[in-house]
């Protein structure tokens, strides 16, 4: 008899009609057949799925040029479809179940003709781990399939864990015939589904990425009692041996990657990656914060990826193991057959650019996309953490809420306790990059780095962050930061990268009460004396402006978050409003 799992796939393939139906096992056999496929079989706007890249200089790399109007995540076309609209709130589209269902019902059907349905049997999280979630991705796309290979636990063991039970996270994925107008995305919180069509980009076709591991999973864990985030986990080493862990929600683009595999510049000090991208956290019994990252892989920002700016990285994307790695819509050097991209280097002389034709420089285009991506696996990482594969995870003592903010936040600021802690978060406002598809540089409000997964209203979110105070008997520390803040020129007042360790080195000192800190109108800050500047020459004006507080620019800044709380009508916890309030008097 069939298990509801064979048979929910067995409705799939009536109603998407592929020409067969092939169960991925997660194999190293299975990935070399797969990216065979993708170089010899299946094509892309004329252009072969995959390409191999310098086998010499970038082991089991391989190139991907996806769609051209395929290159970011859709959030106008991503819905979150709950029964009601106030439970999906303003911070999303909404569409009722039903009609949402219809309308993918019409496109997907007979999506797959002529095409192989590959279900991808996957854990979001170790298999022994309480919190790990068991799920199944059905998609048309290799590309689709070997990057889900790499960026989750895929293994046929995962439908032996299903079994018999009907409660799986089911993915339903085609990229259709690549129409932007039949393009959504449609997730189902209470069925614990997505339904995806029309696209291949990694945030809108690798479903186990922000479209379960955060839409979904945020709301499961305001269900369940825990927190699902768009944050790194990084463990920072001290001269000691002990160390200290981070999680840090920053925005797509605002160097979550570069945080997470950090070279210290400092001595003694060293970071470790257990994630860069996605959080779940959940109180333990001791009544501690522990968090897992529930991927294995890294879907990075490649444009200013470089041996300066994250030399762990370059170092991960070059190491070569059984999983392949995948270069997206990168430029690519025609002399070295290597792919190359806006701040890797020096400007090799023949370049192919991300559409495929020679890159003429003087055109003004850039030669790869802003948002051209890798794909690769965390194992490759030389700073992996020793607890990667723990699960029970790490237990976090300090937070981070970044943005990316030229002249107004500090470089970091403390919250003073658990409420306005939360406050830090929910006034979040970053300017925008090319990770989505709007106008870059402009302004919005995007508390937690939530702003596009939450998956559920955000003032109910808010609530529940709230909540978790009361289930924690030792609370992280949590702390606003922006590593980008510029002078009168535009030049940063900062240093960036390697050097943010001295962040870091404050934090741990706080964290473990070894320092003390002063208070301004909007948290604490740091006393100057009390960060390790030694082998770095910033003019003290610079460290003054670092941290300088603009009161009239805050207080704009006040009413541009009063406007965005009052979307939220009613629901807005009072604890927000009255933070907010608290913030103005203060400013004066």
């Amino acid at each position: 008899m069939a298990t509801p799992l064979e048979r929910w796939v067995e409705e799939q393939a009536k109603l998407t009609k592929p020409d067969s139906v092939y169960w991925c096992d997660g194999s190293e056999e299975e990935a070399r057949r797969l990216v065979e496929i993708g170089i010899k079989e299946e094509k892309i706007d004329g252009h072969s799925v995959f390409s191999e890249l310098n086998q010499k200089t970038f082991p089991r790399s391989y190139y991907h040029r996806s769609h051209p109007t395929d290159v970011a995540r859709t959030e106008h076309l991503t819905y979150v479809c709950h029964p009601n609209q106030e439970t999906a709130g303003p911070n999303n589209n909404w569409m009722p179940p039903d009609e949402a269902k219809e309308k993918m019902r019409a496109l997907s059907d007979g999506c797959m003709k002529g095409k192989t349905m590959y279900v991808l049997p996957y854990m979001m999280g170790h298999p022994d781990s309480p919190y790990a979630k068991a799920c199944i991705q059905l998609t048309d796309s290799v590309y689709v399939a070997i990057s889900m290979r790499i960026m989750t636990r895929m293994t046929k063991k995962v439908t032996e864990k299903i079994g018999n039970n009907k409660n799986f996270v089911k993915g339903l994925h085609s990229v259709g015939d690549f129409d932007p107008e039949k393009r959504f995305i449609m997730h189902f919180p209470d069925e614990q589904f997505v339904w995806s069509i029309g696209s291949g980009y990694g945030g809108n076709a690798l479903l186990g990425k922000k479209c379960f591991s955060l839409r979904l999973a945020s709301y499961l864990g305001m269900q369940e009692g825990w927190l699902a985030e768009h944050m790194v986990i990084l463990g920072a080493q001290d001269p000691s041996g002990d160390t200290t862990y981070i999680a840090a929600a920053l925005p797509s683009a605002c160097g979550k990657t570069n945080l997470a595999m950090m070279e210290s510049v400092l001595p003694g000090y060293k970071i470790w990656t257990v994630g860069d991208d996605i959080a779940w956290m959940n109180v333990g019994e001791d009544g501690r914060l522990w968090a897992i990252n529930p991927e294995t892989g890294f879907f990075g920002v490649a444009c200013g990826t470089s041996k300066k700016t994250n030399p762990n990285m370059m170092k991960t994307l070059t190491k070569g193991t059984f999983y392949p790695t995948l270069f997206t819509n990168t430029a690519i050097n025609a002399d070295t057959n290597e792919p190359w991209w806006e701040g890797m280097n020096g400007v090799p002389k023949n370049i192919i650019d991300w559409h495929g034709n020679k890159w003429d420089p003087a055109a003004g285009e850039k030669a790869a996309h802003p948002n051209s991506r890798f794909t690769v696996s965390a194992y490759q990482c030389p700073t992996l953490s020793p607890l990667f594969e723990n699960p029970q995870g790490v237990p976090i003592s300090a937070i981070f809420f970044g943005s990316r903010r030229m002249h107004l936040n500090p470089l970091i600021v403390e919250g003073m306790n658990w409420q306005h802690n939360v406050f830090l978060g929910a006034r979040m406002g970053s300017e925008t990059t090319a990770a989505a598809s709007h106008k870059e540089g402009v302004i919005r409000r995007d508390p937690m780095a939530m702003l596009p997964f939450c998956g559920y209203n955000m003032a109910d979110y808010f609530k529940h962050w709230l909540s978790v105070e009361k289930k924690l008997v030792y609370k992280p520390r949590v702390f606003s930061i922006n590593w980008f803040r510029t002078d009168e020129d535009g030049e940063y007042l900062w240093p960036g990268f390697g050097h943010n360790i001295r962040v870091l080195k404050w934090v741990i000192d706080r964290v473990h009460g070894r320092v003390g800190a002063q208070e301004t109108p909007i948290g604490l800050i740091p006393k100057i004396e009390d960060l390790d500047m030694q082998g770095l020459d910033i003019p003290k004006d610079n460290l003054k402006k670092l941290f300088a507080i603009d009161k009239d620019g805050w207080l704009r800044e006040a009413g541009d978050i009063e406007e965005f709380f009052k979307k939220f009508g009613s629901r807005m916890p009072k604890a927000m409003w009255d933070e907010l309030n608290a913030m103005k008097r203060k400013l004066g």
